[in-house]
Parts: C-alpha cells; sequence; structure tokens
C-alpha cells in the first residue's frame, strides 16, 4: 500500500485501521482472537497505521492491540488517546498534565511498546489550557515516550494555540461524503500548518456501505441508537446519497465503500483515514479501495450528486455535540 506523510514526517499507509469497533460502541466485543487475527490481517495487506485509545472499553482496545502488534512493533505506527477520567467517557474530561502522564505510563505498559508513535487529546477540555497540554506532551517526546502529538475533534483556536507550542502532526475529525463540514472549518487551518488529517468513520458508521436500510436494527448497546442521522426516518431520506455511490461505484468495478474511501484519498495528499471494521471480508474490501483510482470527471460525477443531495440528521446528540470543535 502507497505511504502518506502526516505532519512532520510521521509516515503511516495510505488506509489506517480504525480498531475501536473490536470492543467499543458497535455492540458486543469482538472474540479477542479474533480481533488480533484481523488486525494481523491488516498489517499482512498493507496496514501500517493502527488507531486505538484507552477509552475503547476502557483499556481492552489498547491491550489487544498492543498484543496483536507486538511482533511487528517497528513496522507500525499506534495512535492512543488521553482524555477522559480512567477512560470512562461518560465522567467528563480530564487534561491535566498528571492524567497525560499516568495514562501515556498506562498505554506503553497496555500497547507493549516502548514509545507511542502518535499521542491524541481525546477532546478538548475546557478546564485545561491547550497550551498546558502541548507542553506535557512536548515533554513526553523528549523523554522518547511519545513521537508524535496529535488532537481529536478540535477547533481552529486550540489547533492553532496547540501547534505553537507543539507541532500537530494530525487532526482526527469524522469526515466523509456525508460530513463535510471539515472542508470549510479546519482543513484550511491543517493545510497552512502542514498538518495530517486523519477521519474517522469515513464510511459513515457503515451507512456509506449500502449494508444499513431504514429497516435495519441495531444491537442495544451500539452508539448508532443515539446519534440523530442514524433515526430511521433519517436513514431513508439519507439512502439517496448510498444510491447515488452504488452508481458510480458500478461504473468502476467497485463497491459503495470503495469509491467512499478512494473520495477521501483523492482529496489531499495528507488525508489517512482510518475505516473500521470486525468483518474479514469487510477489510480487504476497504483495503481495496487503496488502488481504485477516480478521475477528475468521476469526482465531477461526485460533486454533483452530493449538490443534489441534503444530507439528513444531526450527526451527534446535543450533549456529545457540545465537547466538539472547541
Amino acid at each position: 500500500m502507497q505511504k502518506r506523510t502526516l505532519g512532520d514526517g510521521l509516515e503511516v499507509s495510505a488506509l489506517g485501521l480504525g480498531c475501536m469497533g473490536l470492543s467499543y460502541g458497535y455492540g458486543p466485543a469482538t472474540d479477542k482472537s479474533d480481533a488480533i487475527a484481523l488486525i494481523r490481517k491488516a498489517f499482512e495487506l498493507g496496514v501500517t497505521f493502527f488507531d486505538t485509545a484507552e477509552a475503547y472499553g476502557p483499556f481492552i482496545n489498547e491491550e489487544v492491540v498492543g498484543e496483536a502488534l507486538q511482533p511487528f512493533r517497528d513496522q507500525v505506527v499506534i495512535a492512543t488517546k488521553f482524555g477522559f477520567p480512567g477512560g470512562e467517557v461518560s465522567k467528563g474530561l480530564d487534561s491535566r498534565p498528571e492524567n497525560i502522564r499516568a495514562v501515556t505510563e498506562a498505554a506503553l505498559r497496555r500497547l507493549r511498546a516502548g514509545h507511542i508513535d502518535l499521542l491524541y487529546q481525546h477532546r478538548v477540555d475546557p478546564d485545561v489550557p491547550i497550551e498546558d497540554v502541548a507542553g506535557t506532551v512536548r515533554d513526553l517526546i523528549r523523554e522518547g515516550k511519545v513521537r508524535h502529538f496529535g488532537l481529536s475533534e478540535a477547533g481552529v483556536d486550540s489547533i492553532r494555540h496547540a501547534h505553537a507550542v507543539q507541532p500537530v502532526a494530525a487532526l482526527q475529525s469524522e469526515y466523509s461524503l456525508w460530513w463535510r463540514e471539515p472542508e470549510t472549518t479546519v482543513m484550511p487551518v491543517l493545510e497552512e500548518l502542514g498538518i495530517g488529517f486523519v477521519p474517522f468513520s469515513p464510511l459513515g458508521k457503515g451507512f456509506l456501505t449500502g449494508a444499513i436500510t431504514a429497516d435495519t436494527q441495531f444491537a442495544p448497546d451500539d452508539f448508532r441508537n443515539v446519534v440523530p442521522r442514524f433515526a430511521e426516518d433519517m436513514r431513508r431520506a439519507n439512502q439517496a446519497l448510498v444510491e447515488a455511490i452504488s452508481t458510480i461505484a458500478a461504473g468502476k468495478q467497485a463497491t459503495p465503500a470503495q469509491i467512499a474511501l478512494a473520495w477521501l484519498l483523492a482529496q489531499k495528499p495528507w488525508i489517512a483515514p482510518i475505516p473500521g471494521t470486525t468483518r474479514l471480508h469487510r477489510l480487504e474490501e476497504n483495503i481495496g479501495a487503496a488502488v481504485v483510482e477516480l478521475t477528475a470527471t468521476d469526482l465531477a460525477a461526485i460533486a454533483a450528486a452530493l449538490d443534489t443531495i441534503e444530507i439528513q440528521g444531526a450527526r451527534y446528540p446535543q450533549h456529545l455535540q457540545q465537547r466538539v470543535g472547541r
């Protein structure tokens, strides 16, 4: 797989693997042995960029990723995140310097690693100056425990202030064919400052694959049950986007998911999406997107379709929306 460079020299595979769904957010956790097998298969297929966080579980995800990648540790980039008390999202935010350090030490043990390649602040904490956060990670970099600094779902002001203290290698935020707000908010400043962009949910939390319809029933503990955009009537309305992508995909002998990922890769050379999956055939399908070439005509057809379709429904419930874009 081709490589891309994020920020100040962090080289990653063009497509990474978002590991969250293996243990958190989308129903029951995947069996540990199956999760390890999937992660190792991703590496065999060329993926060198793996994304986890203390909050995914909490802790279970980092442990699985660490065990799976230990045999190839010097050949991969592992990203993890800090920012919640004890990794519990429901308990609010905690980016105090002492917590950043504690999380880093614990993550190193769970990941079975001597360093963390990319350490993200999971969400901007309004109670802790971003300069203090960046300064703490800067110190961890100087100590050799962390290689690069990242932000997740941060707003322009936070990005600028953090970057002035410690160069930000990457911003991780949601970006896809059905959530394009970053194009007018954060992407101009990322390009200006030379910061990479790591889109999570590049397949619209599965919706852009075409496998989800208005009739789909999610597991009781599936995060999508509380997402307004996944309400039954919203899914029905947004099906028009999937149909448009499917038409373009048929002409390219590709799948809708592959078109959605190829479109992201075509936007900027410093974008590295991290689609997640728990299924081997989906993993292979997603990785296949790296060789799908969209021509100017293809991109114009996608743009024309997007211009005629208004996506319905908010991407987060209000209490979670308040934590993004700070």
